[in-house]
């Protein structure tokens, strides 16, 4: 993502400790806890939502929303939820003229609607931010909550956000499509012998993109021990699965490092998103 002039003082260097975690957790279930994680890294919010809108821009109007997940707090009972999941509350929800109208990645500011015991909306008691991004006839909206006690989102704040949304819009985008084409998942069971974890393959798949992209070549060994780096190994841990020695692995990642140009406990997430 690109780094904006404002942002990039905000960006503090552990936020990238749970970068690997985030992005090797794509299409698992606890890709939104990893995402409100690595959000509180840099600033606080109580609760995300995740949500996957349908289009029809024929007649411009939403035709499905659909909850994919949340972390956090539980919602108060009387407060409505950014992501209306019954079809009678499309229409007037905030969101939608803004869900429609998108073109590109949005950041939108605004308060929760409230309920009160008759139905009536009254004034909201959350601060909400959502990030809405477009592919086709689907809108992908990460939402998320501040209490109203707490204070609202500053425009440093929210500068940082859209930060930030470069890069988890993408990756909510992937995880919506994994959701989508596995379906809902069974509980337990276990992995056949010998196969990978969906969460992986994403992210072997989205390394050698990013190499293909920056025409480097790495051996298979370095390969292995970046892809275990950035799923959050820890070197002895990364040389027990490879059955090699420790050194063997700081000379893997320290060669790799070489020949993608970057350094620092970081640079390998980093370089996973474009940061400069």
């Amino acid at each position: 993502m690109n780094r904006q002039a404002n942002a990039k003082d905000e960006v503090k260097p552990h936020i990238y400790l749970e970068l690997g975690k985030l992005v090797s957790s794509v299409g698992d279930d606890m890709f939104l806890n990893n995402m409100h994680q690595f959000i509180n890294t840099s600033l606080a919010v109580s609760r995300i939502e995740l949500s996957e809108w349908t289009v029809d821009d024929n007649q411009t109007v939403v035709t499905d929303v659909r909850l994919l997940g949340y972390a956090g707090t539980e919602l108060n009972p009387q407060m409505q939820t950014v992501c209306p999941t019954r079809a009678r509350h499309h229409n007037d929800h905030p969101l939608v003229r803004r869900v429609l109208e998108v073109e590109d990645g949005l950041l939108i500011h605004l308060n929760a609607r409230m309920k009160n015991q008759k139905g009536n909306d009254v004034l909201g008691t959350s601060h909400q931010c959502s990030m809405i991004s477009r592919k086709a006839n689907r809108r992908c909206v990460i939402s998320l909550h501040r209490p109203q006690a707490d204070k609202d989102y500053s425009l440093q704040e929210l500068s940082f956000l859209k930060y930030l949304s470069e890069t988890l819009l993408p990756l909510s985008e992937r995880h919506a499509r994994m959701h989508r084409q596995s379906g809902r998942k069974s509980a337990g069971g276990t992995l056949p012998h010998g196969s990978v974890p969906i969460e992986h393959k994403y992210l072997q798949r989205e390394f050698n993109e990013r190499l293909r992209a920056c025409d480097v070549s790495l051996s298979a060994r370095e390969k292995e021990a970046c892809l275990e780096f950035l799923a959050g190994g820890t070197v002895p841990e990364i040389a027990e699965k490879l059955c090699v020695k420790s050194s063997s692995i700081e000379t893997y990642l320290k060669r790799s490092a070489a020949k993608l140009g970057i350094s620092g406990r970081h640079g390998l997430a980093k370089w996973m998103i474009g940061a400069e």
